[in-house]
């Protein structure tokens, strides 16, 4: 896709995005007062000073670094690739969501199709070290999503965030795809296990950083990834998360610039559970199916046109089922499914609504 701003204007963007001791907030401060990028670095450190300390002032108004001038001409070089755009807060196609937030990034790296950042979405996120029941609910839930028009959102982690781009991926080319957000640069890829993942989200949907090229994984980037994550989606929905839990983070964010937070319950004994429940006595939405999350957003886009399911006596699992409530192994002992893929159809099965998990841990046929 073609530049939608002159080199010379995307080389004052890029240069302020890099410039030492200049966050967004700052950024932004400075492009309502003074204008756009290319005006900023047209002014003489005394006028500058009236906005900024005067040694910043002095850096903003001296020459650009050889240094940074290299970094600039890379990531000139690295947008210039198909499938690749670097989006200013001055790009039409800059998600319009990100400018409700206290603080939007200047740019974006975007590997994938920009249109990916527009749209209803629902940020899916939880625990790195997800239970594997966890992690079902999240590619059952962000499966569900995505198949009925929402773009799925997450942070690219292990656990529940991975698990959550790859159910919206699993929804298939009529699903609403999804977006991770990187809190690195987007040239590397961390953890580096979701290499292909990685690339699979590009390809059906998009890849964003805030971070320079070459970024590398530290851990005072990630709660700035956590914002962009909040921001981009209408809902945050938290699968797992312990009392301690980046997660959280990105949930106080969601409520701070107006969007909504849900929670799905877990065990009383689970450290996985404590986060979740404690959000939820704080005002989170608790939430057994993904049409809790859509209902309470007011329904949202229409679900793609799809082959109509399979009548319900033909569904394996329900056959074995039965009315009577069981426990997995019983089912299991029916069906002869393997547990993973016994889990998986009985997860999507209460998504549906054809089910509910009782109390006492037992499956009862509902339809």
């Amino acid at each position: 896709m073609p530049l939608t701003q002159s080199p010379s204007e995307l080389s004052a963007w890029l240069r302020l995005s890099l410039e030492p001791n200049v966050g967004s907030a700052t950024a932004c401060t400075l492009l309502s007062a003074l204008g756009l990028p290319e005006q900023i670095y047209a002014q003489r450190a005394t006028a500058l000073s009236r906005h900024l300390p005067e040694a910043l002032a002095r850096q903003l108004a001296a020459p650009m670094p050889a240094d940074m001038a290299a970094q600039v001409e890379g990531a000139l070089e690295w947008a210039a690739e198909p499938g690749r755009r670097v989006l200013t807060l001055a790009d039409p196609a800059y998600p319009q969501s990100l400018l409700t937030i206290a603080d939007p990034p200047i740019l974006l790296y975007v590997a994938g199709d920009p249109a990916f950042l527009q749209g209803p979405s629902l940020a899916v996120v939880g625990a790195r070290n997800a239970t594997p029941g966890g992690r079902e609910n999240a590619r059952a839930f962000a499966r569900h999503l995505a198949a009925h028009g929402w773009r799925v959102v997450s942070g690219l982690a292990l656990g529940i965030d991975g698990a959550a781009h790859e159910g919206a991926l699993d929804a298939g080319p009529e699903g609403a795809g999804t977006v991770a957000v990187m809190g690195t640069g987007i040239d590397r890829v961390y953890p580096a296990r979701h290499r292909e993942l990685a690339h699979r989200i590009a390809a059906h949907g998009a890849l964003v950083s805030e971070l320079p090229l070459g970024t590398g994984a530290l851990p005072q980037h990630f709660p700035k990834r956590n914002r962009i994550v909040a921001g981009l989606a209408r809902g945050v929905l938290v699968v797992e998360a312990a009392r301690q839990s980046g997660s959280l983070i990105t949930a106080r964010l969601a409520g701070e610039c107006g969007r909504e937070v849900f929670a799905i319950p877990g065990s009383i004994h689970s450290p996985l559970s404590r986060g979740c429940h404690a959000l939820i006595r704080q005002g989170a939405k608790l939430v057994e199916t993904a049409s809790d999350i859509t209902d309470e957003l007011g329904g949202g886009p229409m679900p793609a046109q799809r082959t109509a399911p399979a009548a319900l006596p033909d569904h394996p699992v329900l056959d074995a089922l039965g009315f009577d409530p069981l426990h997995l192994d019983a089912i299991q002992a029916r069906c002869g499914l393997a547990t993973g893929d016994l889990q998986a159809q009985l997860v999507e099965l209460e998504l549906q609504g054809r089910i509910a998990r009782l109390d006492d841990g037992r499956y009862q046929r509902l339809k």
